[in-house]
C-alpha cells in the first residue's frame, strides 16, 4: 500500500468502509517503508543510510523516517477523519501475516532485544508519535502487530524490557491516547515470557486474537458451536480480569472458506458481537477489510489462509459478515445507551502454576456458562478476591501455589465461601484436613472410568480418563460421586461456615483437549457438576434457567431496581425455553428479540440460532 500508492484506491476503501458503517481501523505503517534504513561498513555499523544517500540533517532523517511514506500517512489520517473513522495504529509492523518485515539495516538481528535495533526502533515511534499526535483521527497507539513474533526471546525480563521501552517511548510524546498491547497468546504463570500480567503493568488495553486455528484446544468443534462462539470471550475476559486492564478482541475471524460457508462465518460474528458486548470485553475489530487473494507478493503468495478474510471480495462486493456488524451497530445506537452495566459474576476461578492455564480457564469459562453463572478470573500470586465460590480447576504440578495463598483461602472457607478443587496430578498440604478424606494409594491410570454422580438428581454416568488415579477414603467427607466400583472419586467436606468439594478428574483440561466434548452426539453432561456446586451463590440472580447451549448474563442498572438481562443461544439450532423469573422480579421491557409472559412466574423466550434476546427486570410483585 505505501510502496504503491494510489491515493485513489485508498479513498474508494475509505468512503466504502465509513458508509457500510465501521468506526475504527487497524493500520499498520510498514516497518521498512516508514524507517528504510540500511547500514553500511566493513562488516561493522559505519553509517545508516537511505539505500546510498546520507540521511538528511533533520528531525525525520536522525530518525530514519522516510519523509514521503509520513506524508503518505498524513494523507490516509486525513482521509479517515474526512470519513468519521477512527485509527488505531500499530507503530511496529515488523510481522504481518507470517512474515517478517523489517528495514534492511536491521536484518538478522533480534530486533526484540539487540540494542542497535531498539534505539532504531524508540526513535522511530518518537518521530511519528510526535508528528502525529494532534491527529483528530488517532484513537490509540498500539505497540505494533504482534510484536511478539518478530524474535524469540531469553527470558521474561527482556519481553517486559521491550515492551516498557516502547511504552515509555509512545507516553513521552502523547499522554492523551491509550498504549494498546497488540499482542496475542499470552499466558499468566511464571514460565511465560509473555505474561498477562506485564502487558497489563506496561499498556492500557489488552488484546486478543482469537482465532480457533492458532489457540491451543480452540480448533475442535464447529465454530458456529458453544466451544468455539465463547473462545474470544474466554480468552479476553482471561487477560482483563488477570492483568487488570480492559481487553479488546482486536483481531477476529474465521480465516477463510475452507473453516466455513460466508452465511455461517455471519453466524459466528453475530453470536461473538453479542458475547463480547455482555462481558466487558469493549469491541471487536475483524481481520481484515478486503480479501488480498488477488496479491503476488509475499506472504500471499506463501499462504492460503491469508488471502481471503476480509469484508469484501476483491471486487469490493460485501460479505454477509458485514452485514451482521451492521446489524449489531444498529441495535446497539438505538438503545438507550450504548455500553452495559458490568456483568453479576457468583465466581473466582483461580488459574495455578503448574498446569495447563488456557485449557483449565477456557472450559472452566464455557463450564459455568453452561450451568448458568458467571466467573472471573485471577492467578494465585495475586491477592485473593472476595467471593461465595472459589474455582481451582485442574491442579497440576509440585508447586501450583504457595502455602499463604492456600491458608487464606481456607481461611475463605471457614467464613462461608466454598472451595471447588479437581485434581490432574498436584500436590495439596493438609489434604485430610481441608477435604475430609485421605488418600491411601496413588496410581497411573491405565483406563477409562465411568463415574457416576450420585448427588445430581439423574445420577449420571460420565466417562471420564483421569490421568492419575486417587484411592480415596472419606474420614469425614460426604461422597457426591463413585466409579463403577464403588471408589469416591468426588468428595464435599464442610469447614466451619463453607465446604470443600474434591474431584479426583482434571475434567476441565480433559474436556479443553476433547472434540466435541460441549456440543453434539458425543457431549456429557458435566456442566451439571458445576450448577450443583453454584446454586447456592446463584439466588441473587433475577433469572433461572437449566440450559446448556445459552448463556445469560445479568447486568444490575446502578442506583435503580433494574436489570437488563442478556440470553445468547451459542449454537446452531433456535432454541425455545421457559426460564423462571424469581420472586420479586418482573419483566419490564423487552429491547430484541421475543420474550413474553408465560404463566406465573415463568417467561417464553425464543432465540435463533447464534443470537441473542435483550430484556429487562424490574423489582415488583405480581
Amino acid at each position: 500500500m505505501w510502496r504503491n500508492w494510489d491515493v485513489e484506491t485508498v479513498e474508494q476503501d475509505l468512503k466504502q468502509l465509513a458508509e457500510k458503517g465501521m468506526q475504527v481501523l487497524r493500520v499498520f505503517p510498514l516497518w521498512p517503508d516508514f524507517q528504510p534504513i540500511t547500514r553500511l561498513g566493513d562488516g561493522r555499523s559505519y553509517e545508516y543510510r537511505f539505500g546510498e544517500q546520507p540521511l538528511p540533517d533533520d528531525e525525520a532523517g536522525r530518525a530514519g523516517v522516510s519523509q514521503e511514506a509520513i506524508e503518505e500517512f498524513r494523507i490516509f489520517s486525513n482521509l479517515a477523519h474526512q470519513y468519521g473513522l477512527k485509527l488505531i495504529v500499530g507503530l511496529i509492523t515488523g510481522w504481518m501475516s507470517g512474515r517478517l518485515f523489517v528495514p534492511p539495516a536491521l536484518e538478522g538481528m533480534n530486533v526484540l532485544t539487540d540494542p542497535e535495533a531498539i534505539v532504531w526502533q524508540v526513535r522511530f515511534v518518537r518521530y511519528f508519535v510526535s508528528t502525529f499526535k494532534d491527529h483528530p483521527a488517532i484513537l490509540a497507539w498500539d505497540l505494533g502487530n504482534e510484536c511478539n513474533c518478530m524474535a524469540k526471546v531469553p527470558s521474561r525480563a527482556a519481553a517486559m524490557s521491550w515492551t516498557a521501552t516502547i511504552t515509555n517511548t509512545i507516553r513521552a510524546e502523547d499522554q492523551t491516547r491509550p498504549v494498546v498491547s497488540g499482542m496475542h497468546s499470552l499466558l499468566p504463570g511464571r514460565e511465560a515470557k509473555w505474561a498477562i500480567q506485564d502487558q497489563g503493568e506496561m499498556t492500557d488495553l489488552l488484546t486478543t486474537h482469537p482465532y480457533p486455528i492458532f489457540t491451543p484446544h480452540c480448533d475442535q468443534d464447529p465454530v458456529n458451536t458453544m466451544r468455539s462462539c465463547l473462545h474470544a470471550t474466554a480468552e479476553s475476559r482471561m487477560y482483563a480480569d488477570i492483568g487488570g486492564k480492559p481487553c479488546l478482541a482486536e483481531e477476529l475471524g474465521v480465516l477463510g472458506p475452507m473453516i466455513c460457508s460466508e452465511e455461517i462465518a455471519a453466524d459466528y460474528v453475530r453470536t461473538q458481537l453479542y458475547s463480547l458486548w455482555a462481558h466487558d470485553c469493549h469491541g471487536l475489530l475483524w481481520w481484515c477489510a478486503y480479501d488480498q487473494s488477488h496479491l503476488e507478493h509475499a506472504p500471499y503468495d506463501w499462504v492460503a489462509l491469508e488471502r481471503e478474510l476480509g469484508l469484501f471480495r476483491p471486487d469490493r462486493t460485501p460479505k454477509p459478515v458485514l452485514e451482521e456488524m451492521q446489524n449489531f451497530r444498529a441495535f446497539i445506537s438505538s438503545l438507550p445507551a450504548t455500553s452495559l452495566p458490568q456483568r453479576m459474576t457468583e465466581a473466582v476461578c483461580i488459574l495455578t502454576e503448574g498446569q495447563d492455564q488456557w485449557g483449565a480457564a477456557y472450559a472452566s469459562f464455557v463450564l459455568a456458562k453452561q450451568a448458568g453463572f458467571d466467573l472471573e478470573f485471577q492467578y494465585a500470586d495475586q491477592p485473593l478476591r472476595e467471593s461465595q465460590l472459589y474455582l481451582m480447576p485442574s491442579v497440576s504440578g509440585l508447586s501450583s501455589f504457595s502455602r499463604r495463598f492456600w491458608l487464606s483461602l481456607m481461611e475463605k472457607v471457614k467464613h462461608g465461601s466454598t472451595l471447588y478443587l479437581s485434581y490432574h496430578d498436584g500436590f495439596l498440604s493438609s489434604f485430610e484436613e481441608f477435604f475430609g478424606a485421605e488418600i491411601l494409594t496413588r496410581q497411573r491410570t491405565v483406563e477409562p472410568v465411568e463415574m457416576t454422580v450420585t448427588e445430581l438428581a439423574d445420577k449420571p454416568v460420565l466417562k471420564v480418563e483421569p490421568p492419575i488415579k486417587l484411592s480415596l477414603r472419606p474420614t469425614r467427607a460426604k461422597v457426591w460421586a463413585h466409579d463403577s466400583d464403588g471408589h469416591p472419586m468426588m468428595t464435599e467436606h464442610y469447614i466451619e461456615r463453607g465446604r470443600t468439594l474434591f474431584l479426583s478428574v482434571p475434567i476441565e483440561t480433559e474436556l479443553s483437549n476433547t472434540p466435541g466434548a460441549f456440543y453434539g452426539t458425543q457431549a456429557q453432561p458435566f456442566w451439571k457438576i458445576y450448577r450443583k456446586i453454584a446454586t447456592p451463590a446463584m439466588m441473587f440472580r433475577g433469572i433461572s434457567l437449566e440450559h446448556p447451549l445459552i448463556g445469560v448474563t445479568e447486568h444490575p442498572i446502578i442506583q435503580t431496581i433494574r436489570r437488563v438481562i442478556m440470553m445468547i443461544n451459542y449454537s446452531p439450532e433456535a432454541q425455545s425455553v421457559t426460564p423462571v423469573i424469581r420472586q420479586g422480579w418482573l419483566l419490564d421491557g423487552v429491547f430484541r428479540g421475543k420474550v413474553e409472559t408465560s404463566g406465573q412466574r415463568k417467561l417464553q423466550v425464543d432465540i435463533p440460532p447464534n443470537d441473542a434476546v435483550v430484556f429487562t427486570l424490574k423489582m415488583g410483585s405480581d
